[in-house]
């Protein structure tokens, strides 16, 4: 694993995202259990344009959904920062924070270690004022994440791109404002 972290929790590493990183990135988004609450799980074709988009975006805006490292293992363990939103919405567009971890760590605070230190990388190191999460209101696990992270439920709405499926097109939305000096 490369040891070029962007900035690091007490568990875990952020990184920008390799071309030698296809492998991990696909175990990851063609996992059924990982993407229970997405449309489906996404093809090696379609992983690949993911991670294209995710170099791209570090690129443009200095900040992406990080590969992170559980650094005690040195391993490769989902993806965890900041991504802007700009599909159609009341909500949006929007700087979104989000998630996902191999199930292997799901349960041990991990996804709230890395969310509160991509927080802080946000206000702190972005001077980002305002973030925003959402996930399908049955994603019960990851609104947990954003209650236990300190952010607020300002709403809920249909997304546009998960019109086609009922059961995940209705979404929470959540907000963490950067607190005033």
């Amino acid at each position: 694993m490369p040891q070029n972290y962007v900035f690091t929790s007490s568990r875990l590493g952020f990184r920008t995202w390799e071309s030698s990183d296809f492998e991990d990135l696909y175990a990851l988004v063609s996992n059924p259990k990982v993407m229970e609450f997405f449309p489906s799980i996404l093809s090696e074709k379609q992983a690949l344009e993911t991670l294209n988009k995710l170099k791209e975006s570090f690129e443009k805006n200095g900040y992406t959904y990080f590969a992170v490292d559980l650094l005690s293992e040195n391993k490769f363990i989902g993806f965890i920062g900041l991504y802007l939103q700009e599909f159609e919405s009341a909500y949006t567009p929007c700087i979104d924070i989000g998630w996902r971890l191999l199930p292997p760590y799901w349960n041990q605070g991990l996804a709230s270690e890395g969310a509160e230190r991509c927080i802080q990388f946000a206000f702190e190191d972005l001077n980002i004022s305002q973030l925003r999460a959402f996930c399908s209101l049955v994603n019960i696990p990851s609104e947990r994440v954003m209650q236990k992270i300190g952010m607020e439920k300002i709403g809920t709405f249909l997304h546009p791109l998960l019109k086609d499926f009922k059961q995940i097109e209705e979404c929470v939305v959540y907000e963490l404002n950067k607190p005033l000096l």
